[in-house]
């Protein structure tokens, strides 16, 4: 990447982590996945919209995953929850 796209990135970096609360397990290294509720989905990947551009701009791959079923919640706050991971997969 170029200084300025490193720049780009960390600033979004940086936005999340001074406005969403990070959760308890992840603090504790928990095996956990996080999800953004379906009420901030939309503000979110607004916010990442240039961080995922810039991923398409250098062929790195990343998933976008939508789910109905999130198994045992071990962590919710008003834009994410987390969840119980065994194994590598939700439980």
């Amino acid at each position: 990447m170029t200084d300025k796209e490193k720049e780009l990135f960390l600033s979004i970096d940086t936005w999340f982590k001074e406005n969403l609360p990070e959760p308890e397990p992840c603090k504790n290294q928990e095996q956990v996945i996080t999800f953004f509720k379906c009420e901030s989905t939309t503000e979110m990947l607004e916010k990442l919209k240039p961080a995922i551009a810039l991923l398409d701009q250098h062929q790195k791959p990343y998933d976008v995953v939508y789910t109905n079923f999130v198994g045992t919640i071990v962590y919710e706050d008003n834009w994410q929850i987390a969840v119980q991971v065994k194994d590598g997969n939700m439980i």
